[in-house]
């Protein structure tokens, strides 16, 4: 077993032309034997945005804090802490934080795609 707090982990920067303010961590992943799946933690700042993009996975999200929109065909979609969100594959998909805070979420993914 493994237990540790998530900022433990190094985070991966991500800032460029495509998404903005944001801390990656792979939390749990094939380094730690996980044969299934990959747990990711992202922190996007405030004004903050992932890529808008679509892959050929599924993934879940679980919104732990912060506010934020979801873009989910076409729409901008609210999200908060507590919300749960199911990306189907070949899905474009976006995360934007619109708080005055980090926006903080988990991602499952899973194994044998590239975890960030």
């Amino acid at each position: 077993m493994k237990i540790f707090h998530y900022t433990s982990a190094a985070p991966t920067h991500i800032d460029n032309d495509q998404a903005k303010g944001i801390d990656a961590r792979v939390v749990i992943g094939r380094n730690d034997g996980a044969d299934h799946f990959c747990m990711r933690i992202f922190e996007i700042a405030p004004g903050g945005y992932s890529p808008k993009h679509a892959h050929a996975w599924e993934h879940e999200l679980f919104i732990h804090s912060g506010e934020g929109e979801a873009y989910d065909r076409g729409a901008w979609r609210p999200i908060c802490p507590g919300t749960v969100l199911f990306i189907a594959p070949g899905e474009e998909h976006q995360i934007r934080n619109t708080g005055a805070r980090k926006l903080v979420f988990a991602c499952l993914i899973p194994s044998g795609v590239p975890e960030l």
